[in-house]
């Protein structure tokens, strides 16, 4: 039987020095069929080892309404195919720039700030789904012929509280479930994260992006024994909706990386190969140096500016990383796989069809509810998505402002039925004052919850109330369209099409919808990846054949959705395009996708 153990200044396996040379590459992000390939590249770039997040929100969106659980299994598994040991981080709380940090609305809405602490109906709620993913991993352990070396408690914990009876309790909890191997805590390098988020008895490892010496000398002042190990070394990062694109300098980055090894440690390439926030699962942040002020909605795709980009190709940064692991490898390194096909010509889409907003609702919305104030989205059960919410003013009554404090986070308003503006959190009061009476019609959207800092777990939607003057509109009826609905099979026929035309008669409404076109595409088994562009058009969603590609939006940086090449068909081809608030040309475009080194292009991280 295999042994993995922690020594007092390194990892051994059946005694022997090890160190973990290890990257990031979550499942989630990547489609399944992809997992061979990029896994491949993870090992000929010198690494022996891959590690993953599990997004809780992903697999029980709703309470008890289990999906796909079994993917981490068969990750770990292709995981062992492709020659690497395996890092698993659970959570309950991933961060992960994902929607809620990984934690479902449902357990956020019922228990606020009781989440991430010794709660005792928190903790039960946790215990029920560690009981249902943690079987997999226990299965797959290294002690039981698996790749699992290394499995996570918490998540930089003290970057948050300081509830230590919770750590403790949850790294019982992970050894009550039959977790054997070494369990960790991974926190920055600062000693109130230390202190908050360690663990006695537990491995403390540390992240950054740089600087590794001083990390370590902190680092070594909470642990003065035990492997030395970077859990994420950032060697790139992600982007905001609105904001310039992050760029690490390749040559910066490797120098960075040789420093950690040269300290003797272990090493967790944060991310090695990014991947997508496919289905709208991007979170979001707060900016300020304590992460509690101003919204920051986090783009589609998750190129990370990482070695291995979006689109499963190696840049500039994965062969001078190459070059560095090379010195720490055991053999020689395995041969890049080939390099993944592109979309071979653009092809453009002509949408044919239209419905509106309200039609899509009625087909695939849930119940209308009434009440004196608002629900949240939290309340209507929905996590990604948009609630229309409808309201009176009362009157006959002069004109006065009207104002939605604290929406979270963008609404498309009409009084009697034409668009009066565009609000947001920042901006919350319509630019023309409103005379009642008249009826006041809120189309809601959440752009990604927060996954960090102490804004964790905002609720969405219109949370302040809605005024007139000083006035509170109450009477609100409210009807939840969650994203996930059109994934339900053969739901979206039962939304009443009609020709595409018709949005250009039917006014504002004529504005958004849903909008749907087939193309035809030959050699589809062929294709890798393509690009999905929509010149002109503003912010919603798009599908192919059914998988939801993510967010789009006119306010940049990212112009391209990535379309893996699984999803595409030999023959025809479906589209969806749900758009939000001003729809281009009825017509869209698949190509080849970015040029290599294109997919994190703009301003240098160092």
């Amino acid at each position: 039987m295999t042994d993995f153990t922690v020594g007092d200044d390194c990892f051994r396996l059946d005694g022997r020095p090890v160190r973990l040379l290890s990257g990031a590459l979550h499942y989630f992000r990547v489609h399944e069929e992809q997992w061979e390939h990029r896994l491949a590249m993870l090992a000929a770039m010198g690494l022996n080892c891959v590690e993953t997040y599990v997004p809780w929100n992903l697999h029980e969106p709703r309470e008890g309404d289990r999906r796909d659980v079994g993917a981490l299994g068969r990750f770990l598994d292709a995981a062992q195919r492709a020659g690497l040991w395996a890092i698993v981080r659970p959570g309950p709380y991933i961060c992960a720039e994902w929607e809620n940090g990984g934690l479902p609305v449902w357990v956020t809405g019922r228990f606020g700030r009781r989440v991430r602490t010794r709660d005792a109906e928190y903790r039960a709620v946790v215990e029920r789904w560690f009981g249902e993913l943690l079987p997999q991993v226990v299965r797959r352990q290294v002690t039981r012929g698996g790749p699992v070396v290394l499995v996570q408690a918490e998540n930089e914990y003290g970057s948050y509280g300081s509830d230590a009876v919770y750590l403790e309790w949850l790294a019982g909890l992970l050894r009550q479930c039959g977790v054997t191997v070494p369990l960790f805590t991974s926190d920055g390098p600062e000693d109130h994260m230390l202190t908050g988020g360690s663990v006695p008895g537990l491995l403390a490892t540390a992240n950054f992006g740089s600087g590794a010496r001083e990390g370590f000398d902190v680092l070594r002042r909470h642990r003065p024994r035990g492997p030395l190990m970077c859990m994420e070394f950032w060697c790139g990062w992600f982007g905001h909706w609105g904001a310039e694109p992050v760029r690490r300098e390749p040559e910066r980055a490797a120098e960075a990386l040789r420093e950690i090894l040269e300290c003797g440690a272990s090493v967790n390439i944060y991310m090695a190969h990014g991947g997508t926030n496919f289905g709208g699962w991007a979170g979001a942040n707060r900016s300020g140096a304590l992460q509690d002020e101003s919204f920051l909605p986090t783009v589609t795709s998750y190129d990370y500016d990482a070695p291995v980009d979006e689109y499963g190709r190696a840049t500039e940064k994965f062969r001078l990383f190459r070059k560095v692991l090379e010195g720490y490898a055991e053999g020689p390194l395995p041969a890049l796989p080939p390099e993944p096909a592109g979309l071979a010509a653009t092809v453009r889409v002509e949408l044919a069809e239209w419905a509106g907003l309200g039609d899509v609702l009625e087909a695939l919305g849930g119940p209308e509810t009434e009440a004196g104030v608002p629900p949240t989205f939290e309340e209507l059960g929905v996590d990604r998505g948009l609630v229309r919410y409808r309201v009176a003013v009362p009157g006959p009554r002069e004109p006065y402002p009207l104002r939605v404090p604290e929406l979270r986070d963008r609404a498309v308003v009409y009084v009697d039925g034409a668009r009066a503006g565009v609000l947001t959190e920042e901006s919350g009061t319509l630019p023309e004052p409103v005379a009642g009476p008249a009826e006041v019609e809120l189309w809601a959207e959440s752009l990604g919850r927060v996954n960090y800092g102490p804004r964790l777990g905002e609720p969405k939607g219109v949370t302040g109330g809605v005024l007139h003057e000083r006035q509170y509109l109450h009477g609100v009826r409210a009807r939840g369209l969650r994203l996930d609905a059109f994934e339900r099979a053969g739901a979206v026929e039962a939304v009443p099409f009609g020709p595409v035309e018709a949005a250009a008669g039917a006014g504002e409404a004529g504005r958004t919808g849903l909008f749907r076109g087939t193309f035809t595409l030959e050699g589809a088994a062929g294709v890798d990846h393509a690009g999905f562009e929509l010149p002109g058009w503003t912010r919603g969603f798009v599908w192919v054949n059914g998988f939801c590609l993510g967010r789009y939006w006119s306010a940049g940086p990212q112009r391209t959705l990535y379309v893996p090449g699984p999803v595409l068909r030999e023959g025809a081809n479906a589209v969806w395009v749900l758009e939000l608030e001003d729809a281009g040309e009825p017509r869209v475009e698949l190509g080849p996708g970015a040029p290599v080194g294109a997919s994190a292009p703009g301003v240098v991280r160092r």
